[in-house]
């Protein structure tokens, strides 16, 4: 990448966000989408540009392509906001007087959905540059019934983001031979949700490069960005490219002034400010699958999976199914921080609270629980067997008979929305939290039940040992971030259900495998008396060997 990315101080603070789900661009990014949009874009003669910015706010990506363009153009643009989209008018009108402006108050997805008859704004002809930052707006928020609709149009399955629409919408209006680039959320890359957007992307556009922006805090909001860049459909197949930049605790290898700029080499680079980013250059990998998760390859990354893959027996998967913890949807009755005395049906309660690597701390809160199992199946109790908690329930009936989905779905007013299954509670379980640093996985052999800010795992008992001990290393740190590389903000991963059932394990039968079982059990043990640093770090080297590779610094 050699073209330089151009700042702006008037802009340094426009990154604020909008109520329906709207993050304003910051300049320098703005900047630096147009760049590659334009480096990307096949020359267009004897009539005008055109350009769409299908979500305008106040113009900042609009005004960064128009600065990088010479000759005619016509702007089209959609707004929702409408002093953003006034203020947007002027700021072109006044920078670029020449510029033919289409700017409409109203949403773009409703003239998609519309399947633009008769062409946008009147006309049937397509654009040759599209720039965007789409609304990020979750299902919960625009209703069911619009995400149904946006869902049967553009053919999105599971959880419907707004910008999942605008990405698959834009493609529709995009020139055979046009350029666009858009910013989105990196979850995007990664997720089940994104998974249907991603397939429409690399089926209705070319993509040519892929932007993780990581944790470098471009934007005020906690948005964790990435920049596509693609090519109208009669553009030849490529690889696209793809750079990461997250932050690092490494030592520098040379400096940069920014992150964009940072972009421009590989390693690890510092800023003025002290922070340090890796940066890695590849090309984009989905697994041979227009709906799989989009990652960095490279040859020492695909060399290093191989390497774990020929030495991988099974994933956690084949112990069994991941779960996530029980949801009440009334947390302040069933498990309020404090009891003020003891009823029948309190059972002890797992939270992240107490969580620790290999053996949690013991457990000190209770929730109520009004299930057991009958036959293998849960069912509600007999509240007359418990006078206690029925009374104490009883207090809060208004409350809980206020969960109306509860009642609907036939279910007692007294229930635990989501109480998983009760016969598995008494079983040891593999338990870990959802979001941390360093992977977060420990043995519950005290029959407590898992709240909703954990997920666990039950099935056979060796195999959970061994599964521990693979968790919690460093090498699965490292496969994590080269198979997933889902990061927030300091460096934080997300052990979320998809990810984790893919972790790899070794043969379970293999000497390797055994004494990591044999190793997981004596530290669980040792571990009531205190910290095990030692043996932590013989089980960590134990699980690289089981993999048939040399221990790395992670």
């Amino acid at each position: 990448m050699t073209e330089a990315v151009r700042f702006s101080k008037r802009y340094e603070d426009v990154g604020e966000t909008k109520s329906d789900g709207v993050t304003y661009t910051p300049r320098a990014l703005a900047d630096f989408v147009a760049d590659r949009i334009v480096a990307n874009a096949a020359p267009v003669s004897n009539r005008p540009v055109r350009v769409l910015d299908p979500a305008v706010g106040h113009g900042e990506l609009l005004l960064a392509l128009l600065d990088r363009l010479d000759g005619p153009v016509e702007v089209y643009g959609f707004e929702t906001d409408s002093d953003a989209l006034e203020e947007a008018r002027v700021r072109i009108s006044r920078e670029h007087p020449s510029a033919v402006l289409n700017l409409r108050i109203g949403s773009f997805l409703d003239h998609v959905l519309d399947d633009h008859a008769g062409g946008l704004f009147g006309s049937a002809e397509p654009y040759d540059l599209i720039i965007a930052n789409p609304p990020y707006v979750r299902t919960q928020i625009m209703g069911a019934d619009r995400a149904r609709q946006l869902a049967q149009q553009f053919g999105l399955t599971g959880r419907v983001d707004l910008y999942h629409a605008f990405l698959l919408g834009m493609a529709t209006v995009l020139a055979p031979d046009g350029a666009t680039g858009f910013i989105v959320s990196n979850r995007f890359m990664t997720t089940k949700g994104g998974a249907s957007a991603r397939a429409g992307m690399m089926d209705g556009t070319r993509l040519r490069e892929v932007y993780d922006l990581g944790d470098t805090k471009l934007f005020d909001a906690a948005v964790l960005p990435a920049v596509v860049i693609a090519h109208g459909k009669a553009a030849k197949p490529a690889t696209p490219s793809f750079a990461s930049i997250y932050q690092s605790k490494a030592e520098p290898t040379h400096e940069a002034t920014d992150p964009l700029a940072a972009l421009g080499q590989e390693g690890v680079a510092e800023l003025p400010d002290g922070r340090a980013f890796l940066v890695q250059h590849g090309t984009l990998d989905s697994g041979s699958n227009s709906a799989g998760v989009w990652r960095l390859a490279s040859e020492g990354v695909e060399s290093w999976l191989a390497a774990a893959e020929a030495n991988t027996w099974g994933t956690f998967r084949d112990i069994g199914k991941i779960r996530v913890g029980i949801k009440t949807c009334a947390d302040q009755v069933f498990l309020p921080k404090k009891w003020d005395s003891e009823l029948e049906l309190h059972r002890p309660l797992t939270t992240h609270h107490t969580a620790r690597r290999f053996r949690p701390e013991p457990p000190n809160r209770q929730v109520l629980y009004p299930h057991h199992a009958v036959d293998g199946k849960k069912q509600a109790v007999e509240l007359a067997r418990f006078p206690a908690s029925r009374a104490y329930l009883e207090k809060h009936r208004a409350t809980l008979e206020g969960r109306s989905y509860v009642i609907e779905a036939g279910r007692q007013w007294y229930e635990i929305w989501v109480p998983q299954n009760p016969a598995d509670w008494p079983a040891p379980k593999l338990v870990f939290r959802d979001i941390s640093e360093q992977p977060t996985f420990w043995m519950d052999l005290e029959g407590t039940v898992v709240n909703g800010d954990c997920y666990w795992l039950t099935g056979n008992e060796d195999r959970l040992w061994l599964a521990l001990g693979v968790a919690n290393s460093t090498f699965i740190e490292r496969f994590y971030d080269r198979r997933f590389n889902n990061k927030l903000y300091a460096g934080r991963r997300r052990f979320i259900t998809q990810y984790v059932e893919q972790f790899p394990l070794p043969d379970p039968t293999s000497q390797g495998a055994r004494e990591i079982v044999k190793a997981c059990r004596d530290l669980y043990a040792r571990l009531a008396d205190g910290p095990e640093p030692d043996l932590e770090k013989q089980i960590d080297e134990m699980v690289w060997a089981a993999f048939g590779l040399p221990v790395e610094e992670v």
